[in-house]
């Protein structure tokens, strides 16, 4: 198999389900920023960090795929048999937030992302997820996406935010509180 097609050339690909749609369909932009977010939690896991952690992270990426596939496919079309996403991978991410939370200081005040270049790495998933999980309701507002999806991605920008404060911890770098300016 050929990693190139020429299909794409002219601004349009194929959905699973087999309907071709423009490159910057909603769709298409939903499951590409899946990805982008899958490449950044691929880039915290290459860093020296806690087994534990690196685990976790090769499950999230494992979801991550799942994800992308059903934002890949058109409801209703697809004869594909697709991964899927359970309530418990939703729960594992709680316990996951509950456990790194217990080693750490209470939050007081926002933090200002940065310290270590892993630690800003996380912040930097955490923003894509977001972005991620807006794509996905906006396409939601369109189309069928499983709210599993939409509450895993919620889920998901809060575990890379505790994941950015445990970082800062098991590195001892400096987390800078965020102190408005009052002029």
């Amino acid at each position: 198999m050929k990693i190139y097609t020429k299909k794409g050339d002219k601004g349009t690909t194929s959905l699973i389900g087999g309907s071709r749609v423009p490159k910057h369909h909603l769709r298409i932009e939903s499951y590409g920023t899946i990805d982008e977010l899958n490449s950044y939690i691929g880039l915290i896991r290459d860093h020296e960090i806690d087994k534990e952690d690196i685990e976790v992270l090769l499950e999230i990426q494992d979801r991550l795929f799942t994800i992308g596939s059903h934002l890949a496919s058109e409801p209703g079309k697809g004869k594909m048999k697709l991964p899927e996403l359970f309530e418990e991978d939703i729960s594992f991410l709680e316990q996951q937030i509950d456990r790194m939370d217990e080693g750490l200081d209470e939050m007081r005040s926002f933090v200002l992302p940065g310290g270590h270049p892993v630690v800003s790495y996380s912040h930097i998933a955490r923003c894509v997820c977001r972005r991620a999980e807006r794509i996905a309701v906006h396409l939601a507002e369109k189309s069928t996406v499983d709210e599993k999806i939409l509450t895993y991605l919620n889920r998901l920008s809060d575990y890379l935010f505790t994941l950015s404060r445990k970082l800062t911890k098991d590195l001892s770098a400096k987390e800078i509180a965020w102190t408005p300016k009052n002029r």
